[in-house]
Protein backbone atom coordinates (compact mmCIF):
# COMPACT_ATOMS: atom_id res chain seq x y z
CA UNK A 1 0.00 0.00 0.00
CA UNK A 2 2.86 2.36 0.83
CA UNK A 3 4.43 1.71 -2.58
CA UNK A 4 1.09 2.30 -4.30
CA UNK A 5 0.49 5.59 -2.49
CA UNK A 6 4.05 6.70 -3.28
CA UNK A 7 3.48 5.96 -6.97
CA UNK A 8 0.20 7.90 -6.94
CA UNK A 9 1.89 10.83 -5.17
CA UNK A 10 4.76 10.84 -7.67
CA UNK A 11 2.30 10.77 -10.58
CA UNK A 12 0.37 13.64 -9.01
CA UNK A 13 3.58 15.65 -8.64
CA UNK A 14 4.42 15.08 -12.31
CA UNK A 15 0.98 16.23 -13.35
CA UNK A 16 1.29 19.24 -11.05
CA UNK A 17 4.50 20.24 -12.78
CA UNK A 18 2.95 19.85 -16.22
CA UNK A 19 0.01 22.25 -15.79
CA UNK A 20 2.04 25.42 -16.58
CA UNK A 21 3.09 23.81 -19.88
CA UNK A 22 -0.55 23.06 -20.75
CA UNK A 23 -1.57 26.61 -19.89
CA UNK A 24 1.22 27.96 -22.07
CA UNK A 25 0.17 25.70 -24.95
CA UNK A 26 -3.48 26.78 -24.62
CA UNK A 27 -2.49 30.47 -24.62
CA UNK A 28 -0.26 29.90 -27.66
CA UNK A 29 -3.08 28.18 -29.56
CA UNK A 30 -5.45 31.04 -28.76
CA UNK A 31 -2.93 33.66 -29.88
CA UNK A 32 -2.18 31.82 -33.12
CA UNK A 33 -5.81 30.97 -33.83
CA UNK A 34 -7.35 34.35 -32.93
CA UNK A 35 -6.66 36.00 -36.35
CA UNK A 36 -8.42 33.10 -38.11
CA UNK A 37 -11.38 33.24 -35.73
CA UNK A 38 -11.61 37.01 -36.09
CA UNK A 39 -11.44 36.73 -39.90
CA UNK A 40 -14.32 34.23 -39.72
CA UNK A 41 -16.35 36.74 -37.71
CA UNK A 42 -15.57 39.58 -40.14
CA UNK A 43 -16.68 37.39 -43.05
CA UNK A 44 -20.23 37.53 -41.66
CA UNK A 45 -20.30 41.28 -41.03
CA UNK A 46 -20.94 44.53 -42.84
CA UNK A 47 -18.37 47.33 -42.85
CA UNK A 48 -20.31 49.10 -40.09
CA UNK A 49 -20.18 46.03 -37.88
CA UNK A 50 -16.48 45.57 -38.63
CA UNK A 51 -15.63 49.14 -37.59
CA UNK A 52 -17.67 48.78 -34.41
CA UNK A 53 -15.38 45.84 -33.45
CA UNK A 54 -18.32 43.51 -32.99
CA UNK A 55 -17.12 40.16 -31.62
CA UNK A 56 -20.26 38.22 -32.53
CA UNK A 57 -21.38 36.90 -35.94
CA UNK A 58 -22.79 39.61 -38.17
CA UNK A 59 -25.86 39.83 -40.36
CA UNK A 60 -24.26 39.86 -43.82
CA UNK A 61 -23.07 36.31 -44.37
CA UNK A 62 -25.59 35.59 -47.16
CA UNK A 63 -24.93 38.87 -48.98
CA UNK A 64 -21.16 38.49 -48.61
CA UNK A 65 -21.32 34.98 -50.03
CA UNK A 66 -23.45 36.23 -52.92
CA UNK A 67 -20.89 38.96 -53.67
CA UNK A 68 -18.01 36.47 -53.59
CA UNK A 69 -19.47 33.39 -55.27
CA UNK A 70 -22.11 34.80 -57.63
CA UNK A 71 -21.23 38.42 -58.43
CA UNK A 72 -17.45 37.94 -58.67
CA UNK A 73 -17.60 34.25 -59.72
CA UNK A 74 -14.92 33.30 -57.20
CA UNK A 75 -15.66 29.62 -57.77
CA UNK A 76 -14.11 29.85 -61.25
CA UNK A 77 -10.91 31.24 -59.73
CA UNK A 78 -10.91 28.38 -57.21
CA UNK A 79 -11.34 25.82 -59.99
CA UNK A 80 -8.50 27.36 -62.03
CA UNK A 81 -6.15 27.30 -59.04
CA UNK A 82 -7.16 23.72 -58.21
CA UNK A 83 -6.32 22.57 -61.72
CA UNK A 84 -3.05 24.47 -61.71
CA UNK A 85 -1.97 23.14 -58.31
CA UNK A 86 -2.84 19.52 -59.19
CA UNK A 87 -1.10 19.60 -62.58
CA UNK A 88 2.03 21.28 -61.21
CA UNK A 89 2.21 19.01 -58.15
CA UNK A 90 1.88 15.80 -60.19
CA UNK A 91 4.23 17.01 -62.94
CA UNK A 92 6.88 18.21 -60.51
CA UNK A 93 6.75 14.99 -58.53
CA UNK A 94 7.16 12.78 -61.62
CA UNK A 95 9.99 14.85 -63.11
CA UNK A 96 11.72 15.12 -59.72
CA UNK A 97 11.59 11.35 -59.31
CA UNK A 98 13.18 10.88 -62.72
CA UNK A 99 15.82 13.53 -62.04
CA UNK A 100 16.72 11.88 -58.73
CA UNK A 101 16.96 8.50 -60.49
CA UNK A 102 19.27 9.95 -63.15
CA UNK A 103 21.56 11.76 -60.69
CA UNK A 104 22.04 8.70 -58.48
CA UNK A 105 21.83 5.62 -60.72
CA UNK A 106 22.97 6.87 -64.14
CA UNK A 107 26.51 7.62 -65.21
CA UNK A 108 26.97 10.34 -67.82
CA UNK A 109 29.46 13.08 -68.59
CA UNK A 110 29.02 16.30 -66.70
CA UNK A 111 26.62 14.84 -64.15
CA UNK A 112 28.09 16.85 -61.30
CA UNK A 113 28.11 20.03 -63.39
CA UNK A 114 24.43 19.57 -64.15
CA UNK A 115 23.70 18.89 -60.49
CA UNK A 116 25.68 22.02 -59.56
CA UNK A 117 23.46 24.13 -61.82
CA UNK A 118 20.40 22.54 -60.24
CA UNK A 119 21.69 23.66 -56.84
CA UNK A 120 22.33 27.16 -58.21
CA UNK A 121 18.71 27.45 -59.34
CA UNK A 122 17.64 26.74 -55.75
CA UNK A 123 19.01 30.17 -54.84
CA UNK A 124 17.26 31.96 -57.73
CA UNK A 125 13.73 33.23 -57.00
CA UNK A 126 11.12 33.06 -59.73
CA UNK A 127 11.12 36.87 -59.99
CA UNK A 128 14.66 36.79 -61.41
CA UNK A 129 13.52 34.66 -64.36
CA UNK A 130 10.04 36.09 -64.82
CA UNK A 131 10.87 38.39 -67.76
CA UNK A 132 12.51 35.57 -69.73
CA UNK A 133 9.60 33.27 -68.85
CA UNK A 134 7.10 35.88 -70.02
CA UNK A 135 8.82 36.33 -73.38
CA UNK A 136 9.10 32.56 -73.88
CA UNK A 137 5.48 31.80 -72.97
CA UNK A 138 4.19 34.73 -75.01
CA UNK A 139 6.21 33.50 -77.99
CA UNK A 140 4.40 30.16 -77.77
CA UNK A 141 1.04 31.94 -77.70
CA UNK A 142 0.09 30.47 -74.33
CA UNK A 143 -1.24 33.63 -72.70
CA UNK A 144 -4.56 33.17 -70.89
CA UNK A 145 -4.19 29.37 -70.97
CA UNK A 146 -3.57 26.69 -68.36
CA UNK A 147 -0.32 25.82 -70.16
CA UNK A 148 1.09 29.22 -69.17
CA UNK A 149 0.25 28.53 -65.53
CA UNK A 150 1.68 25.02 -65.38
CA UNK A 151 4.44 24.24 -67.90
CA UNK A 152 7.03 26.80 -66.65
CA UNK A 153 6.81 25.29 -63.15
CA UNK A 154 6.93 21.56 -63.89
CA UNK A 155 10.70 21.35 -63.31
CA UNK A 156 11.66 21.61 -59.65
CA UNK A 157 15.22 22.04 -58.38
CA UNK A 158 13.93 21.46 -54.86
CA UNK A 159 12.32 18.16 -55.84
CA UNK A 160 15.34 16.98 -57.83
CA UNK A 161 17.64 17.74 -54.90
CA UNK A 162 15.28 16.11 -52.38
CA UNK A 163 14.95 12.84 -54.31
CA UNK A 164 18.64 12.78 -55.22
CA UNK A 165 19.56 12.90 -51.52
CA UNK A 166 16.88 10.34 -50.67
CA UNK A 167 17.92 7.85 -53.35
CA UNK A 168 21.62 8.30 -52.51
CA UNK A 169 20.96 6.95 -49.01
CA UNK A 170 19.32 3.75 -50.25
CA UNK A 171 21.33 0.48 -50.26
CA UNK A 172 23.14 -0.26 -53.52
CA UNK A 173 21.98 -3.88 -53.21
CA UNK A 174 18.50 -2.81 -54.29
CA UNK A 175 19.80 -1.73 -57.70
CA UNK A 176 21.95 -4.85 -58.05
CA UNK A 177 19.01 -7.13 -57.24
CA UNK A 178 16.81 -5.28 -59.75
CA UNK A 179 19.48 -5.60 -62.45
CA UNK A 180 19.80 -9.33 -61.79
CA UNK A 181 16.03 -9.65 -62.21
CA UNK A 182 16.28 -7.81 -65.53
CA UNK A 183 14.33 -4.73 -64.47
CA UNK A 184 14.58 -1.62 -66.64
CA UNK A 185 15.34 1.76 -64.96
CA UNK A 186 11.67 2.78 -65.08
CA UNK A 187 10.60 -0.57 -63.63
CA UNK A 188 13.17 -0.14 -60.87
CA UNK A 189 11.78 3.32 -60.20
CA UNK A 190 8.14 2.20 -60.21
CA UNK A 191 8.46 -1.08 -58.33
CA UNK A 192 11.29 -0.35 -55.87
CA UNK A 193 12.05 3.34 -55.40
CA UNK A 194 8.51 4.76 -55.41
CA UNK A 195 7.13 2.31 -52.77
CA UNK A 196 10.08 3.24 -50.55
CA UNK A 197 9.60 6.98 -51.10
CA UNK A 198 5.95 7.65 -50.31
CA UNK A 199 6.85 9.82 -47.31
CA UNK A 200 9.16 12.01 -49.39
CA UNK A 201 6.59 12.17 -52.19
CA UNK A 202 3.92 13.26 -49.72
CA UNK A 203 6.16 15.95 -48.24
CA UNK A 204 7.03 17.30 -51.70
CA UNK A 205 3.38 17.20 -52.79
CA UNK A 206 2.25 19.32 -49.84
CA UNK A 207 5.02 21.88 -50.37
CA UNK A 208 4.40 22.18 -54.10
CA UNK A 209 0.61 22.32 -53.81
CA UNK A 210 0.73 25.15 -51.26
CA UNK A 211 3.42 26.99 -53.27
CA UNK A 212 1.38 26.80 -56.47
CA UNK A 213 -1.88 27.68 -54.73
CA UNK A 214 -0.33 30.86 -53.31
CA UNK A 215 1.13 31.99 -56.64
CA UNK A 216 0.24 35.60 -57.46
CA UNK A 217 2.85 37.49 -59.52
CA UNK A 218 3.10 35.13 -62.50
CA UNK A 219 -0.68 34.63 -63.00
CA UNK A 220 -1.18 38.37 -62.58
CA UNK A 221 1.29 38.98 -65.37
CA UNK A 222 0.43 36.25 -67.89
CA UNK A 223 -3.37 35.92 -67.44
CA UNK A 224 -5.57 38.83 -68.47
CA UNK A 225 -9.02 37.26 -68.70
CA UNK A 226 -10.78 37.15 -65.35
CA UNK A 227 -12.39 33.82 -66.28
CA UNK A 228 -8.91 32.25 -66.53
CA UNK A 229 -7.48 33.90 -63.42
CA UNK A 230 -6.39 32.10 -60.23
CA UNK A 231 -7.57 32.45 -56.67
CA UNK A 232 -4.92 34.82 -55.29
CA UNK A 233 -5.51 37.37 -58.05
CA UNK A 234 -9.24 36.85 -57.57
CA UNK A 235 -8.81 37.85 -53.92
CA UNK A 236 -7.18 41.10 -55.01
CA UNK A 237 -10.14 42.00 -57.22
CA UNK A 238 -12.50 41.58 -54.25
CA UNK A 239 -11.04 44.71 -52.66
CA UNK A 240 -13.18 46.91 -54.93
CA UNK A 241 -16.75 45.72 -54.48
CA UNK A 242 -19.31 48.53 -54.82
CA UNK A 243 -16.54 51.05 -55.42
CA UNK A 244 -14.78 50.63 -52.08
CA UNK A 245 -13.04 48.21 -49.72
CA UNK A 246 -15.51 45.80 -48.14
CA UNK A 247 -13.92 43.60 -45.52
CA UNK A 248 -16.64 40.99 -45.15
CA UNK A 249 -16.52 39.52 -48.69
CA UNK A 250 -12.73 39.75 -48.72
CA UNK A 251 -12.37 37.79 -45.48
CA UNK A 252 -14.98 35.25 -46.58
CA UNK A 253 -13.11 34.68 -49.86
CA UNK A 254 -9.82 34.33 -47.97
CA UNK A 255 -11.32 31.65 -45.72
CA UNK A 256 -12.78 29.80 -48.69
CA UNK A 257 -9.42 30.02 -50.48
CA UNK A 258 -7.63 28.47 -47.51
CA UNK A 259 -9.79 25.33 -47.50
CA UNK A 260 -8.09 23.30 -50.32
CA UNK A 261 -4.52 23.66 -48.92
CA UNK A 262 -5.79 22.70 -45.47
CA UNK A 263 -7.52 19.62 -46.89
CA UNK A 264 -4.36 18.60 -48.76
CA UNK A 265 -2.26 19.04 -45.62
CA UNK A 266 -4.69 16.99 -43.52
CA UNK A 267 -4.77 14.18 -46.08
CA UNK A 268 -0.96 14.12 -46.44
CA UNK A 269 -0.04 15.10 -42.89
CA UNK A 270 1.39 11.71 -41.94
CA UNK A 271 3.71 11.29 -44.98
CA UNK A 272 4.58 15.01 -44.77
CA UNK A 273 5.78 14.76 -41.15
CA UNK A 274 7.40 11.35 -41.76
CA UNK A 275 9.26 12.72 -44.79
CA UNK A 276 10.82 15.51 -42.72
CA UNK A 277 11.60 13.13 -39.87
CA UNK A 278 13.30 10.86 -42.41
CA UNK A 279 15.40 13.75 -43.66
CA UNK A 280 16.44 14.71 -40.12
CA UNK A 281 17.50 11.17 -39.28
CA UNK A 282 19.79 11.08 -42.28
Amino acid sequence: MAGLSAGVTRKGLIRGREWPIHVLLIVTILVVGFPVLYAALISTQTNGEVFSFQLTPGSALASNFNDVWVVRDFGTNMWNSTQQAIYVTIGKTILSLMAGLAFVYFKFRGKWIVFFFVLVTLMMPTEVMILAMFRLVSGFGWQDTMLALTVPFLASATGAFLFRQHFANMPVELLEAAQIDGATPLQFLRRVLVPLSWNVIGALAVIQFVYTWNMYLWPRLIIRQQSSQVVQVGLQTLQNIDGGLTYGPLMLAAIIASIPPVIVFILLQKPFMSGFALGQEK
